[in-house]
């Protein structure tokens, strides 16, 4: 069997990480898989951008800001500037030989100038068995990656919260009447890797004639593992005696990843006087103009990390992670946190939920507020059940999340594509 991942970009971002990590888990199947990128980083020679050449690396920058500014003339403000995509621009990838030899073209996220509507309409024509992996929401929607509290992706997209003059017939409603042309008279396969997003998507009416089913991403226990936490402390400059909350994220000034909650969070927590431990508090991740002095406790910034061995050195090393996200699917920081041991706070939203499981694997906030979140990782700190849950952690990833079970999920997935398509062929 050979299998073609298709996705903007072999790194940088959450889809992008868990493409490859599928990939990655279907060679140890015994899977022949590609994967196919606009924008190539890593000198894997089962990854290939669609092309190499330096002219086709201008290319892609121009359809990435091409699509940028003109959803610029309709946005609302600066912080949904890459919240919405109208992809309206890209290329057809539906003649490339990986393609062609492929007996499943397996579809990731293709936005940011890779696949337009057109393009991926053309890729959908092609008589290939063809799965969509959702990473977000945004092929049922017009536009945006998440609706939010706005439902209208349910029965039709219009007055749309993320752009300046909402109306009836606005940017969202265009995107959206080209994607019910587009998709709802075909019989998409669909695989999301939460229940929450695939109950979501199931509400939408472009995909009412679709298969909708959920597999998580995967994880390498290899990789991802608990660690000693004094010798890295000593290593990193952190008492080994404190309690270490950690927080990250690919941009700590995404609105979505709810910082401003766990800001407000830290200096309630600072006023208890039911704080046995003292606290230190680290953050990874781009943090373009952050202040460290607004946190009222001691902070080591770790900025971006690259290195993976010292990403896991990270995970392992802190009492507890924090990610107060606002709207997440199933993202690879919870489940990294865990395979590595290291219990979860977060709220209740997305496909968290699936992952935390409340005073087993950490704690589910169950409403969006600093106040609550603070009482939440009171709880956590003081809880005499942390080196419980830390296990649980663990135990969870290596039932749920190893490489071997997601991947043979996906094969399941990949066998019934196939001989439904040749069942539909012998009639």
């Amino acid at each position: 069997m050979k299998v073609v991942l298709i996705n903007t970009s072999d790194s940088g971002g959450g889809a992008a990480i868990a493409c490859k990590r599928l990939m990655e888990a279907l060679t140890l199947e015994g899977i022949d898989v590609r994967m196919l990128v606009m924008t190539k980083k890593s000198q894997l020679m089962q990854i290939q951008a669609f092309k190499e050449s330096k002219y086709q690396k201008y290319a892609a920058l121009f359809r990435f800001m091409y699509e940028r500014l003109s959803f610029v003339l309709h946005e609302r403000d600066k912080s949904v500037r890459f919240a919405f995509s109208p992809a309206n621009i890209g290329v057809d990838i539906s003649n490339h030989p990986w393609i062609k030899e492929a007996d499943i073209v397996h579809i990731h996220w293709i936005n940011g100038g890779f696949l337009s509507l057109k393009s991926l309409n053309t890729l959908l024509e092609k008589k290939k068995n063809h799965l969509f992996t959702f990473h977000d929401m945004w092929l049922f929607t017009g536009g945006c990656h998440y609706a939010g509290d706005c439902e209208n992706f349910e029965t039709e997209c219009h007055h749309c919260p993320f752009l300046k003059n909402p109306s009836k017939n606005d940017l969202s409603s265009k995107v959206w009447n080209k994607k019910a042309s587009l998709f709802r008279t075909k019989k998409l396969n669909i695989v999301c890797c939460s229940e929450w997003l695939a109950k979501t998507a199931r509400k939408s009416s472009i995909l009412q004639n679709a298969n909708i089913q959920n597999i998580p991403n995967p994880i390498s226990l290899i990789d991802f593992k608990p660690k000693d936490k004094t010798e890295i402390r000593t290593n990193l400059e952190i008492p080994t005696e404190d309690f270490v909350l950690l927080f990250g994220a690919a941009n700590i000034n995404d609105k979505r990843k709810g910082f401003v909650y766990l800001l407000d969070a830290l200096k309630l927590l600072n006023e208890r006087d039911q704080i046995s431990k003292k606290i230190t508090v680290a953050i990874f991740g781009k943090a373009k103009d952050f202040d460290t002095s607004q946190i009222p406790f001691q902070v080591v910034n770790l900025g971006q990390i690259s290195s993976l061995e010292k990403m896991t050195e990270v995970y392992a090393m802190a009492d507890l992670f924090i990610l107060p996200s606002l709207e997440d699917n199933l993202p690879n920081t919870v489940m990294e946190s865990l395979a590595c041991g290291t219990p979860v706070v977060a709220f209740d939203i997305g496909g968290i939920p699936e992952m935390v499981e409340h005073e087993k694997t950490g704690i589910i906030v169950d409403e969006i507020s600093a106040e609550t979140l603070a009482n939440g990782l009171l709880k956590a700190i003081e809880s005499h059940d942390i080196e419980k849950w830390s296990s649980n952690a663990r135990h969870k990833v290596e039932e749920e999340y190893n490489q071997q079970t997601v991947a043979q999920k996906y094969i399941q997935v990949y066998n019934n594509i196939i001989e439904t398509h040749e069942a539909k062929s012998t009639h």
